[in-house]
């Protein structure tokens, strides 16, 4: 065929009035426009057709010439056995690790020991210098960093080649356990004296996270989660204050980290619309705008127990949806974790996925591919509008952690899971493989054997936790 024909054929223009003409004729008398149009937990609008977006600026990676870091979990209780896996990951691609301690809210009941022996046996032998290294948040995040500088000091690394993120951030430790250590009076007082430590130190990277992991896994919205994220960075910024640090010397050490599910294109605007915040922030702080570190990882919530197959799936949409929208790191949670610790198998498949779409799919080819799409720029400013809502009732609370100390943040998140989970149970959602395609028996796989770690129970002060739950919870468990 003459590829001239097709290059210079004469298509008649079509606005976007003579569409809806058109749309108006398909659905008859009774049905109109808005019939079409479909609403996210945050009731922002999905239109089925939007124009092209003008103006704005790209919303990248910091690094958006490299790829993005790809994050394997450090969560065998058995430190040896850890070690094995982490080995196993580097020498086959990834190229950052994750360290889940015991006790952590993101270890979903398992995680290594919150040992420094642990840890030392863990990372025994691995080439840190050429890894990026993460420490979830957990119970005893700031004894962590002694841990892992230890360890690093025996491995003679140079410090200043590292990559590290250390993940401290009150607020979802307050939230997934339901305990403080100290009040957070005590809390807010101890926090100069401990940076001015961690300073000492010349240590890299990020100390200060705000994680809303936590809150997504409990069931808030993308824009509640944002909005909790930002709270809790602004926190950090007074810690700073307090601390007599100028801010602007505060923002490479504070980052993010966020959960991304299987909405692909609300997953991706939530990384950007977290980003635009952000900037907005460091304006109102005067602070000019600044390159910010976000860590994504796949929503535990949005995976099932019942065929788990079908979370492979979710994942990968949920990676894709974090590369195009400018995660610096991705951790992809594997397919079997609803049911115990992921096998070697599980492990390879949630790093292979990763592996395709940074290597054969080149998703990292293009810095920020979302820009000017009309729909995702909807959605990035609509999100950014309510998470600043969100924002603005959590600050009249009294800030994040008295706003969970009074239950406030739980109580919105939680109506946010009901009215999700009454949705499934009357059928305007839909889970594939639990109320949609529904397998007569489930096939068999494996997990690692490992006991169940115990969630911590004390502290001085209490709240309410936030407990993980996937979407088909509450709909009855596979046979």
């Amino acid at each position: 065929m003459d590829r001239s024909v097709l290059t210079n054929a004469d298509f008649p223009s079509v606005d976007r009035r003579q569409w809806l003409e058109l749309v108006a004729k398909s659905l008859g008398k009774d049905t109109d426009y808005s019939s079409l149009i479909r609403h996210t937990d945050d009731q922002l609008p999905i239109e089925p057709l939007y124009e092209r977006a003008a103006g704005g600026s790209a919303l990248t990676r910091v690094d958006p010439v490299s790829t993005w870091k790809l994050i394997q979990r450090l969560d065998d209780p058995d430190p040896a056995r850890a070690n094995a896996q982490a080995r196993e990951d580097l020498a086959q691609g990834a190229t950052g690790l994750s360290i889940i301690f015991a006790g952590a809210p993101n270890a979903f009941r398992y995680g290594l020991p919150a040992t420094p022996e642990a840890l030392e046996t863990a990372l025994d032998g691995l080439p840190l210098q050429d890894v990026h290294l993460r420490i979830d948040v957990h119970p005893q995040s700031r004894a962590s960093v002694d841990w892992l500088v230890d360890v690093l000091k025996k491995n003679k690394a140079d410090v200043q080649r590292l990559s590290l993120s250390f993940g401290i951030d009150p607020a979802s430790l307050f939230a997934g356990t339901g305990w403080l250590r100290m009040s957070i009076e005590a809390l807010e007082a101890s926090m100069p004296q401990s940076l001015a430590g961690y300073f000492a130190l010349s240590l890299p990277g990020i100390l200060l996270e705000a994680d809303g992991r936590v809150f997504h896994n409990a069931g808030a919205t993308e824009a509640q989660e944002l909005g909790i994220m930002l709270a809790s960075a602004v926190s950090h910024l007074r810690m700073f204050e307090e601390a007599r640090q100028p801010l602007v010397y505060a923002v490479p050490h504070i980052g993010f980290a966020v959960s991304v599910d299987q909405d692909q294109f609300l997953s991706t605007a939530k990384i950007r619309a977290l980003r635009k915040l952000w900037t907005r922030m460091l304006e109102a702080c005067a602070i000019d705008p600044a390159p910010v570190t976000i860590h994504a990882e796949t929503s535990y919530r949005m995976m099932t127990a019942r065929d788990p197959e079908t979370n492979i799936l979710r994942t990968t949409i949920a990676a894709f949806a974090a590369a195009t929208g400018g995660a610096d790191s991705i951790s992809v949670l594997p397919h079997t974790i609803t049911h115990g610790l992921p096998d070697g198998f599980a492990r390879r498949l949630a790093r292979n996925g990763q592996l395709i779409l940074a290597g054969e799919s080149r998703l990292d080819f293009v810095a920020d591919p979302a820009a000017g799409s009309g729909a995702v720029e909807s959605l990035t400013d609509g999100l950014c509008e309510r998470a600043w809502e969100e924002f603005r009732q959590i600050e009249r609370e009294g800030g994040v952690l008295r706003s969970l100390a009074a239950g406030h943040i739980q109580r919105r998140v939680a109506a946010a899971r009901a009215k999700r989970l009454a949705e499934f149970r009357k059928g305007t959602r839909n889970i594939v493989g639990t109320t949609l395609y529904r397998l007569g028996q489930e096939r068999p796989f494996t997990t690692l054997p490992a006991e169940r770690q115990p969630v911590p129970s004390d502290g001085a002060v209490a709240c309410v936790p936030l407990a993980a739950s996937r979407m088909d919870e509450g709909l009855g468990e596979p046979a």
